[in-house]
């Protein structure tokens, strides 16, 4: 008997599993197709494509910093200055040139600087890796801005111009500089001193009156100088170059201020007469 019963049961088990597999089955037939559907179709479209160019992102928020490089949407304002930035990466980026911040620091010199590239181009020096290439001539450099510079130098382009004289420039870095000979604006500030600068550079080339540093040395005798453009010209005792042309005569000269000390002579000008 009991096997019997054990019968039953297995067959009347095996009856209600399949008209539960039934009704399981109707279940997906009706409600879940349409959103089975979807999920394929969401996990297809992860991409999120923007509309003005061919770009796409895998989420909303990526899109939507992306589309602000479109629009003249600018929400991110400097709380020390008066410009406004679209992304937030960039506005803290700017705010160090406010704060003096530069986390990023080389191993392999105590230099530190506030932008990750900025970092990655300085080790090139040490490294002398020159990754880009130029395509007319067969110098390299160790940054892309560099090249692009130089490049610039080939094609005389100038793409960036003054919005107040007629001035352009073809790199952004030196029209903002530039700028400055109008707005006088001085952003560099020396810390030992009451003298600001309108250039980084320029700065940095101040503070050595300061430290008394010398970091150029003469390759071909034991001067130092604390600029590159003292060492530019001294080196020019040695190799005799002199880019200085005249115009009106033959003469040449090693520095700018001598060949126009001898275009006087050509004018009849005397800046010196009493």
């Amino acid at each position: 008997m009991n096997s019997s019963s054990e019968a039953d049961d297995t067959h009347c088990s095996m009856a209600v599993n399949a008209d539960i597999d039934m009704m399981v089955k109707e279940e997906i037939e009706v409600y879940d197709e349409p959103v089975l559907s979807q999920d394929v179709e969401v996990s297809v479209k992860q991409e999120r494509e923007c509309s003005q160019c061919d770009k796409s992102f895998p989420s909303n928020s990526l899109l939507m910093r992306h589309q602000r490089t479109h629009s003249d949407e600018k929400s991110y304002l400097c709380n020390q200055c008066d410009n406004i930035f679209s992304q937030k990466d960039n506005l803290i980026l700017h705010q160090r040139t406010h704060t003096g911040e530069n986390p990023y620091h080389c191993n392999q010199c105590d230099k530190a600087f506030s932008q990750k590239d900025i970092l990655i181009g300085h080790q090139r020096t040490h490294s002398g890796e020159k990754p880009y290439q130029c395509n007319k001539c067969d110098k390299a450099f160790s940054q892309k801005g560099d090249l692009i510079k130089h490049q610039r130098t080939n094609t005389g382009d100038k793409p960036y111009q003054c919005n107040q004289c007629d001035k352009a420039f073809s790199h952004k870095s030196n029209l903002t500089i530039h700028q400055r000979k109008h707005t006088g604006d001085n952003p560099y500030q020396c810390n030992q001193c009451d003298k600001a600068f309108s250039h980084k550079g320029v700065l940095i080339n101040h503070k050595r009156t300061h430290t008394g540093e010398k970091p150029y040395q003469c390759n071909q005798c034991d001067k130092a100088f604390s600029q590159n453009s003292s060492l530019i010209k001294h080196q020019r005792t040695h190799t005799g170059d002199k880019p200085y042309q005249c115009n009106q005569c033959d003469k040449a000269f090693s520095l700018k201020g001598n060949l126009i000390r001898h275009q006087l002579t050509h004018s009849g000008d005397n800046p010196h007469q009493c």
